[in-house]
């Protein structure tokens, strides 16, 4: 239904800042409705989610970066080909059928200015998967408008730092009435794997991600730092990002592609800060980022072309954790859909002292930041492999 919306938004008005508030407002509108029927699950904090069940711990595959980018995902996307397309599927039939031939000619424009490698990696997805490539380009683009999500950064009392989120997407596409559960999530379930970067036979770097999509959304390089990336609801979106690259002007980056640059190119904490703040990008953002050294973690807000607000941690002011939603900072969380408050609540009742995995685990498989569209909870250290485990979060649970 959304996707419906918004795209009909994009071929029917003229003015950025107008589709940009058609958008928000229609998407704020099935909002209040669902809240209206359903309201937000509220649960004491867990203390006993984890460890969670072996069965629910993901699988690793091995991307290699030595072979062209048309290659590299051909292997660890075999296995799971008829779950990708299904997954694809979905976005495509919530498109109807004026909307996805216009789609699908914006798209195809689109593919061929994308960067490279992406732009060869989409290619080749889409060969291997059998789909005409700009639906997988499409699918690729829902991450950069849909995802919704809880990232914490922290650091214990002996100094260690850890990293966690929740990665939650499918807002609004395909809701079943009869099983509570949203159709998108449901499918993405079955392509989310941790990926092991290689070069030269060696880990780059790492992450947690749906097969098919080639950007990043949660990442760790060891033994430098973690990032996740959130996104920002703002009037801006990244509808008006889409629009401008489309009409030629490509000085943004896209957002999880330039996750994927600074997990290859940065060689400490400060560097990728550096570069997550100077680059202009397509759609407004939350960068959070962990290091390995006593004070180093950062919530960065981003809009297209500059940066709104910086907040770090600093443990000498009492602030050893930072807690992301999909809300600026300084601002109150809708109440429709207020993840913060309960999760800060959480945060502090486990306190510094038992602040890690354990802790971790449990306040995000706390409703309500453990919701109907949660998909995956990871867990990052610079000491540590990604962990990551698939979630479901049973009736009663709030839809967001």
């Amino acid at each position: 239904l959304v996707g419906t919306i918004q795209m009909e938004a994009v071929v029917s008005t003229q003015s950025t800042g107008n589709l940009s508030m058609e958008v928000n407002s229609r998407v704020l509108l099935i909002a209040l409705f669902f809240a209206g029927c359903y309201g937000q699950v509220v649960e004491k904090c867990r203390t006993d989610a984890f460890p969670p069940p072996t069965e629910t711990k993901l699988a690793t595959v091995v991307v290699d970066l030595d072979k062209a980018p048309e290659e590299r995902w051909n292997e660890a996307i075999a296995p799971y080909k008829q779950d990708i397309v299904a997954l694809i599927e979905t976005i495509t039939d919530n498109l109807n059928k004026y909307v996805l031939e216009v789609a699908d000619f914006a798209i195809d424009v689109l593919l061929q200015t994308l960067p490279q490698p992406y732009r060869a990696e989409i290619k080749g997805v889409a060969k291997q998967l059998g789909l005409p490539p700009g639906q997988v380009t499409l699918y690729n683009i829902f991450y950069e408008l849909f995802t919704v999500c809880t990232s914490i950064v922290g650091e214990d009392s002996k100094g260690q730092l850890f990293h966690a989120r929740n990665l939650d997407f499918g807002l609004f596409l395909g809701w079943d009435n009869t099983n509570d559960t949203w159709l998108m999530t449901e499918r993405l379930r079955k392509t989310v794997v941790n990926i092991d970067f290689q070069k030269d036979g060696k880990t780059v770097y790492q992450s947690a991600s749906f097969l098919g999509y080639v950007g990043l959304l949660t990442a760790v390089k060891q033994p430098l730092f973690t990032l996740t990336i959130n996104e920002r609801f703002n009037k801006e979106g990244g509808f008006i990002g889409i629009y401008n690259w489309i009409m030629g002007d490509r000085s943004a980056q896209w957002m999880g592609f330039l996750t994927r640059d600074v997990m290859t190119n940065a060689n400490s904490y400060s560097e990728a800060k550096d570069m997550l703040m100077k680059k202009e990008l397509l759609a407004p953002a939350y960068y959070i980022l962990g290091g390995n050294s006593t004070g180093e973690g950062v919530v960065i807000t981003r809009s297209l072309k500059k940066v709104e607000d910086v907040q770090s941690l600093n443990i000498t002011e009492g602030r050893w954790y930072l807690l992301q939603t999909n809300y600026d900072p300084w601002e109150d969380c809708p109440f429709y859909d207020d993840r913060r408050t309960p999760g800060n609540i959480c945060v502090k009742q486990w306190g510094q002292e038992n602040f890690g995995f354990k802790s971790l685990f449990n306040v995000l498989t706390t409703k309500p930041n453990l919701n109907k569209l949660t998909v995956y909870t990871s867990l990052m250290s610079v000491r540590d492999e990604i962990q990551t485990w698939l979630q479901d979060c049973k009736t009663p649970c709030t839809p967001w």
